[in-house]
Parts: structure tokens; sequence; C-alpha cells
């Protein structure tokens, strides 16, 4: 039982063959009490004494979801209060303004996930990118539609966030990638 932050750039993980996992994506703000955004950011911990039965967290034992039972493992470490979220950075993710100070604002992101608000909004963009890339859109209009200079940058910001070209992207090639590709990317918990 692994848990890992956010990434500020790409990396590779090794699977073994035949492997299987039950993942848990929180959005961004949402972090694990005891384990802050900042101390994961670019890796992660094994947690300790966990079997395939149980795991423990925050000093107490829980159960190893399924697929089947992953979201209701979630309900409980809200209610317990072993997750907890930012409400100023999701507000910002959903559009709000609220009336802090721009180093206030960035501050709290830091605080709640280890990156700047800045950050964040190239790896949404760059996600977004993906997306469209590997629907097959031409790279020349996806660098139009979301405010990239040019097809470089494009290519840049695709090496650095998601480690595949725009043509790897279309063609689904270079190996198995983390980015779910067939759901849009969402920022809220």
């Amino acid at each position: 039982m692994t848990v890992t932050g956010a990434e500020s750039r790409t990396g590779t993980a090794p699977v073994p063959e035949e492997a299987s996992f039950v993942g848990i994506q929180l959005a961004i703000g949402t972090s694990l009490r005891r384990l802050p955004g900042p101390a994961l950011l670019d890796g992660g911990i094994d947690l300790p004494d966990a079997t395939r039965r149980s795991f423990r967290l925050d000093g107490a034992r829980w159960p190893t979801p399924g697929v089947d039972d992953v979201e209701a493992l979630v309900d409980r470490l809200v209610r317990r209060g072993v997750i907890t979220r930012d409400p100023l950075v999701t507000e910002v993710l959903r559009g709000g303004r609220p009336p802090v100070t721009a180093r206030t604002l960035e501050r709290r992101f830091r605080a709640a996930t280890g990156l700047r608000h800045g950050a964040i909004r190239q790896i949404e963009r760059v996600r977004s990118a993906a997306v469209l890339l590997s629907t097959g859109e031409p790279a020349t209009e996806v660098a139009g539609k979301l405010g990239y200079y040019d097809e470089p940058h494009l290519a840049r910001a695709l090496r650095r966030y998601v480690g595949r070209t725009a043509g790897q992207l279309r063609d689904g090639t270079g190996g198995t990638i983390g980015l779910d590709l067939a759901q849009p990317q969402r920022t809220t918990s």
C-alpha cells in the first residue's frame, strides 16, 4: 500500500506483469491529514503494516479496498477527518475568486499541494491537450485551442508533464500512460 503525491513532472513506475491495482486519486487541494501534499510532492511513502486485507493509516486499521468498495472507504475516511480539503483551493479551482491576496492564495496552494497555482494550471492544460491529441486532433489545432504559443511550446509541455510526444499520443505508442485519456480531467473532489 503506497501513498503518492502530486507530480511536478513526468515519471515512470515499474509495473510487474499480471499486476492489478486499485487506486484512489484525490482532487487537487485534497490530502490526507497526516500526510500533507508538500511532503509527498514528486514522491510517496509505503504505509507500514499493510497486508492484503488491511492497512494502517492515521492511527487506525482500514480494510484494503477492492474495486467495488473503494468509494465506501473514501467516504469513511472523509467522515473521520483522515481526508481533508482546503476550501479556498477548491473554490479557486471551481472558478471562484475569494477575497484574499494573491500571496495568500499562493501560500494556500503550496500548503495544500506542494505546487504553485500556475503549475497546477499548466498541468491541467497539458492533460487537456493529451486528451485532445489522443483523439486524433492535430497538434496545431490543440496548441491554438489551449493557448500554447506554438507547437514547440506544446511539445515541451507534453515532454515535461506527460512524457509523450503529440505523435505518440495520437498513435497510442510510447507505453502505458498513467493519465486516463478516456475521461476528462476533474479538479474537484
